[in-house]
Parts: structure tokens; C-alpha cells; sequence
């Protein structure tokens, strides 16, 4: 596995699978994590003969925030930021994985340009536009209380806070907390969440299943930010979909069972080039 840097200054995570790839995966991260949570996922990818790809988006992991005068950190600048990461490293068609805020931004990405996508892997997230934010999304949301949340978040309340929600190391963590590392960061965070109305899917209502793509939703039974209705509801919505639910898990289950979670879905990537080979696709990325 390899890091890099695109033309656009994102950094990116990046394996390779022996010989001719069967097509691209990308994968986008939530929040407060970065690409350091897809390592599983990429290495068990190229292994199935996928090239794997995940961004750090702007303000997290390795990626510099963006110009604030341009809405640096707000839902709609994080669309645009993944729309140049997948032309500047000429992606062309892929299988699209998301977790959390990486739902919001990737599959809004996916509606606006249908034909960028083959496949969904789809987990923690939602896609609703009668969605309702958690307790801590609306703290953040509300002027004063997240500006007093972001300026005392230090490293070890950050610890605290993921270690009673999830199983994340040391390394884990500290990925997490480069999000916090200054002041334009913590800002862009609550940019993030303020601009996270979620009355601007009312137009996206029916795009996903309109793109007719096989489709993984992929849940932690116990997650307490994003319950498994939403996952159920994610697998009525997409026709050519299904529902696995990993009991016991909560919201970071790519933290916290990577090899599980690389297993499945690695495992759909092998569907989906099967697919491609039965109807006579190339399935290249």
C-alpha cells in the first residue's frame, strides 16, 4: 500500500492488485476519521484484483483544509473536492464505499453524475431527506455550544469520546485527531455540520435506485449514531440491493472489525466482477 498526493493536494491511500485490476474501488471516510480506516479494506481489495483507492478529504488525515473565502469544510466544497480527486487520478468508473459523512458527500457525487459509478457499498450513513442529526451533530450544529465542543476537544477527550463508542487504538485515534489540530479545522467541522440540512436531498429522493447498481448496505447491529433503520431502509430503497448486519458492532465497524469488514467487502467486489464478466463488461476502472 502506497500514499500520495493528488494534483489538487489531497492526500490518498492506494493498493494495487497484482495484474490487470477487475475495476477501482473508492472508498470515503466519515467523520472525525480519515483513509487511515480503509487500510483492511484496500489491502483485502487488491487482493481480490481491485485497485483501491481512499482519500483523506479536505481538514482530515494528511489533506489540507482548502481556501475558507471558498465554503472550505461545508457538504457542497467536499462534493467538489471529490469530484477533482476522481479527475485527477482519472478513476473513471468505480465501485463507491462510504461510511458516515462520507454517505452524505459520495452518494450525492454518484447522483450527479450517474455513470461514475458500477456498485454501492453503503454503511452508517444516510441518504433521507426527513433525516434527523444525532445529539452531538446537533451541538455542533448550534451557534456557541459547538464552538465550545470544538475549543475543548483535546486529544485525550477525543480518546475518550471514540473509546466508549468504538474499539479504535492508539493509531486509530490519532488519525481521528489531526481533524483537530487548529483552529481552522475545528471550524471547518462545524461548517461541515451547519451546511448538513438534510432537506437539500428533497432533489435526490430516487436517484440511488435509478442508478440500477448492485449495492452492499453494510451495518453495525448497535450503532448509536446511524441506526440499522436506516440500513433496512437504505436496502428497501435500492432495488438491487442487500442488507448484511454485523451483530454487536456499532457505528465504527471498520475500526473495530477490519478484517471482518474487508471480508465482505472484498466478497462483493468478487460479485460485481463476476457480473461484469457474465455480461461481457471489461469491469477496468
Amino acid at each position: 500500500m502506497t500514499t500520495a498526493t493528488t494534483a489538487s493536494g489531497l492526500a490518498y491511500r492506494e493498493a494495487l492488485p497484482a495484474g490487470e485490476p477487475a475495476g477501482t474501488l473508492l472508498c470515503l471516510h466519515g467523520y472525525p476519521e480519515s483513509s487511515h480506516m480503509w487500510a483492511a479494506v484496500l489491502a483485502a481489495a487488491a487482493r481480490a484484483g481491485w485497485h483501491a483507492v481512499a482519500p483523506d478529504l479536505p481538514g482530515y488525515g494528511d489533506s489540507p483544509l482548502g481556501d475558507p473565502e471558498e465554503g472550505a469544510g461545508t457538504w457542497e466544497s467536499h462534493v467538489a473536492a471529490l469530484t477533482r480527486f476522481h479527475e485527477d487520478l482519472d478513476l473513471g468508473q468505480v465501485v463507491l464505499c462510504v461510511h458516515d459523512w462520507g454517505g452524505l458527500i459520495g452518494l450525492r457525487w454518484a447522483c450527479d453524475a450517474p455513470g461514475r459509478v458500477r456498485g454501492l457499498v453503503v454503511s452508517a450513513t444516510g441518504f433521507f431527506a426527513d433525516g434527523k442529526w444525532h445529539g452531538l451533530a446537533q451541538v455542533m450544529r448550534t451557534p456557541g455550544e459547538g464552538e465550545e465542543l470544538a475549543a475543548n476537544t483535546t486529544r485525550e477527550v477525543l480518546g475518550t469520546m471514540l473509546g466508549s463508542v468504538s474499539r479504535m487504538d492508539d493509531a486509530a485515534i490519532d488519525a481521528c485527531w489531526k481533524a483537530y489540530e487548529t483552529d481552522e479545522r475545528r471550524a471547518a467541522q462545524l461548517a461541515l455540520y451547519r451546511s448538513g440540512d438534510f432537506e437539500k436531498l428533497a432533489p435526490y429522493q430516487g436517484r440511488l435506485a435509478e442508478l440500477g447498481v448492485p449495492a452492499l448496505v453494510l451495518w453495525g447491529s448497535d450503532d448509536a449514531f446511524a441506526p440499522l433503520a436506516g440500513g433496512r431502509r437504505l436496502r428497501d430503497d435500492l432495488p438491487a440491493s442487500r442488507l448484511v448486519v454485523l451483530e454487536g458492532e456499532g457505528h465504527f465497524l471498520f475500526d473495530d472489525a477490519p478484517a471482518l469488514t474487508a471480508g465482505v467487502v472484498a466478497g462483493f467486489l468478487d460479485e460485481v466482477a463476476g457480473q461484469a464478466a457474465t455480461s461481457g463488461g471489461s469491469g477496468s476502472g
